[in-house]
């Protein structure tokens, strides 16, 4: 396993094709833009104001958070550095790398966050624990 840091993280651009009256349109393929080809998609909506998602890492599964309508921040954590990015644009992706721990917080009103996930849901896949998630780390990274 690579151990991934969060500077392995961009922001990645997918592109809009504009129309002059009739909006603007972005198109998301596998093989495309990002490293993975997509096995499930979910998006967070109704988000309360004060609240977060996330709280948790992946041992092998990548994504892409896109801001499909509104803004929030998302913080990465590769238990050494710390990122903080703010989406608040639905032509623009964040890769998140396995092994990296997300926190989401500070959704606008309305704000829609679209995932796009390189496997099916797994529950063994999860990190849940910031503690088991250093200690998780540790390990990958004496490898």
């Amino acid at each position: 396993m690579v151990n991934y840091s969060v500077n392995d993280c961009p922001i990645i651009d997918l592109g809009k094709i504009e129309g002059e009256r009739r909006g603007s349109i972005t198109v998301v393929e596998n093989g495309g833009a990002f490293p993975f080809d997509t096995r499930r998609v979910y998006y967070l909506y109704d988000v309360p104001g004060g609240s977060s998602r996330g709280a948790h890492a992946h041992k092998a599964l990548s994504q892409l958070i896109i801001a499909a309508s509104g803004s929030f921040r998302v913080t990465l954590d590769d238990g050494r550095s710390r990122r903080t990015y703010f989406l608040n644009r639905p032509y623009q992706g964040l890769l998140v790398r396995p092994g990296i721990w997300r926190d989401l917080d500070d959704f606008s009103s309305g704000a829609v966050c679209m995932v796009l996930a390189s496997d099916v849901y797994q529950k063994e896949d999860y990190i849940r624990d910031y503690s088991s998630f250093l200690k998780y780390k540790n390990d990958t990274s004496a490898r």
